[in-house]
């Protein structure tokens, strides 16, 4: 990462208020990731304040008063376009991507679609209702990764590979979003990667000793593995890199933001997913990639804040 005038970033700032919390089903990862980023601003001498947002959320965000506004919320509501949408018509500054590329980064399927028109890979899928021809579909696509289409943090995803266990876990899934998908099962080794604009940040490699990485897997497990750097060959890497930022720059996306890979047995590159509000936990993966290289949690919020100025900046 590159060095950052932190005196000069630090006199620009004024009062940053960290929205955390919100009403979503990732509510529990959004509260830990906007404590951990508030007590980063904290130590870096920022004058920042923190609200857990509710139903009142106008009127928390008027009282206190921010410059900037840095968003550390999950799921619906709070990366998915309407915390920006409102930020925007309060004509207030706020970190990440803008209102259309957040809507697309959180919706899978929409996502997906924008990287087909670009011929980037990502794996087959299809979207469940009750209409669904369930045999039909195993049939054609053997394994299934169920997925709440909106959604994050591992939350309501299974793995199938028959008809009956296909209907029962699509049920289930529902209690996490409207609209649920089948995906494509891909065996390989599962890489993430951080960016920020035109940076790309440390990529890891994950194991796990679960199925796939669910929820404990990512918050609780103290067997998962995150390797880095990665054990792939420079150009290998460089497929990868290019990969990432073309699904970032394709959605829209600016600020920090996150793209999930997958590489199959015969070593080919497919996009998972982009979380434009990647999670800011001890556990979480930008967060540790950038520790094992060396770059300290405080160092990340700083990228981040600068490379907001820089942006409001070159809009101006």
């Amino acid at each position: 990462m590159k060095p950052i005038n932190k005196g000069e970033l630090l006199a620009k700032l004024g009062h940053v208020v960290v929205l955390k919390g919100g009403t979503s089903v990732e509510r529990e990862v959004s509260l830990a990731s906007g404590s951990a980023v508030f007590d980063g601003l904290k130590r870096l001498g920022v004058r920042a304040s923190v609200i857990d947002v509710g139903q009142d959320v106008v009127a928390q965000i008027e009282n206190s008063e921010p410059d900037l506004v840095f968003i550390a919320l999950h799921g619906q509501g709070g990366e998915d376009g309407a915390i920006q949408g409102l930020l925007e018509s309060m004509n207030l500054p706020y970190t990440g991507s803008k209102v259309l590329a957040s809507a697309l980064g959180m919706n899978k399927v929409k996502s997906k679609q924008v990287w087909e028109q670009m011929k980037l890979k990502t794996a087959k899928y299809e979207l469940l209702s009750s209409q669904t021809d369930y045999g039909e579909l195993i049939e054609r696509l053997n394994k299934i990764v169920i997925k709440p289409v909106n959604g994050g943090s591992s939350l309501g995803i299974s793995i199938v590979n028959n008809e009956k266990d296909l209907v029962k876990e699509y049920k289930k899934a529902l209690a996490f979003d409207s609209e649920i998908m089948a995906e494509q099962f891909i065996e390989g080794v599962e890489f993430s990667t951080g960016v920020i604009g035109d940076e790309i940040l440390p990529t890891i490699q994950l194991e796990t000793s679960r199925q796939f990485f669910d929820y404990e897997a990512k918050y609780n497990d103290k067997d998962t593995k995150i390797i880095c750097p990665v054990n792939l060959t420079s150009s290998e890497f460089n497929d990868l890199e290019n990969l990432v930022l073309n699904a970032y720059s394709g959605l829209g996306c600016k600020g920090l933001a996150r793209v999930d890979v997958i590489r199959d047995k015969n070593g080919e590159f497919y996009l998972l997913e982009l979380n434009t509000i990647p999670g800011m936990t001890e556990h979480s993966f930008i967060p540790m990639a950038l520790k094992s290289t060396g770059v300290s949690f405080d160092e990340l919020l700083l990228r981040v804040l600068e490379r907001e100025f820089e942006y409001t900046n070159n809009e101006t």
